[in-house]
């Protein structure tokens, strides 16, 4: 089944134009080796060969920081298939759409060196036309994100019609209109941190520039990492967008556990927060037995004010 991913060519697309011209998508991440003989079809294989290779060419750089970076690189070198489409932002607005048409090529020396050929479609696409739930995951910080939850709206995009939709094909979801909603609190939250409650205490996870928001993990993309502000503690935020409780609960703890075994430094804590927009008797039972992970309901309100 076809994908669809957004790309960054270089930091704030510094590298767009050359891309373009010479017909490929590429990444760097301080990787300086051809990885021809090294791309296992999972990811996670392939961060615990590199993370450590990572950490060794860029002294000071965190665990997280290394897993969002070989995260990254996999899915550009390997996790990409032929035939998939790729968004690529030019820096005014615009964004070149490609079809993946090549395997992972080697380019030494040379800008991006960890390379996929294209062919760039005679399409481009305005970010004003898209709806705000795909402008906020194409606008999302970080090298590449997985925007095939909006493939009805990108191939309407693409053949020249603007048609905006948000849907979900989570077969958890229970409550379309909550998961609408809290598709863009999660947004909201993240570019409002420091006016909520917990950015008293915490601060989303940051890697030079990059938030980690939609942190990829072996069982699914967690919404956002945070991290105390005395670096003791990492903090799993995960909206419940409507879905099953139980299935919350669940897939809460496979983050957890996964950012204590694979992410966590030396005496740091991992706990858990679940935010939603309605109090959940059957996530407070089963939460009341899990003592690092917490409850927080959200509320949203306007006013109208007349227009003098």
């Amino acid at each position: 089944m076809k994908s669809y991913y957004r790309l960054m060519l270089g930091r704030q697309s510094m590298h767009a134009e050359t891309c373009f011209h010479g017909n490929f998508i590429g990444a760097n991440f301080g990787i300086d080796e051809d990885l021809s003989q090294n791309l296992p079809e999972s990811w996670r294989p392939f961060n615990k060969m590199f993370i450590p290779k990572f950490i060794e060419n860029n002294p000071g750089k965190t665990k997280v920081a290394a897993g969002l970076g070989c995260s990254a690189l996999w899915h550009v070198c390997k996790g990409m298939k032929n035939g998939d489409l790729v968004l690529c932002p030019d820096c005014t607005g615009i964004y070149r759409v490609a079809e993946v048409t090549g395997d992972y090529e080697y380019k030494q020396g040379d800008i991006l060196p960890h390379r996929r050929t294209v062919h760039w479609l005679n399409v481009t696409i305005e970010r004003s036309n898209m709806s705000d739930a795909l402008k906020n995951s194409t606008g999302a910080i970080g090298t590449i994100s997985n925007i095939s939850n909006y493939q009805e709206e990108l191939e309407k995009l693409i053949g020249g019609i603007s048609a905006p939709k948000l849907v979900s094909t989570d077969e958890t979801v229970e409550d379309a209109s909550t998961f609408a909603l809290e598709e863009h609190l999660e947004h909201f939250l993240v570019n409002n941190w420091e006016h909520t409650e917990l950015g008293e205490e915490y601060e989303i996870y940051e890697v030079d520039g990059e938030r980690a928001q939609q942190y990829q993990t072996d069982t699914g993309p967690l919404d956002i990492l945070a991290i105390s502000k005395d670096q003791r503690t990492l903090l799993v935020v995960e909206l419940k967008k409507g879905r099953a409780s139980d299935a919350v609960v669940g897939q809460i703890l496979r983050y957890m556990s996964y950012v204590q075994e694979e992410l966590a430094e030396e005496n740091q804590l991992v706990k858990g927060m679940v935010i939603a927009h309605e109090d959940d008797q059957k996530m407070k039972r089963a939460l009341s037995m899990i003592p690092t992970i917490s409850f927080y309901r959200y509320q949203v309100s306007f006013k109208l004010l007349p227009n003098d």
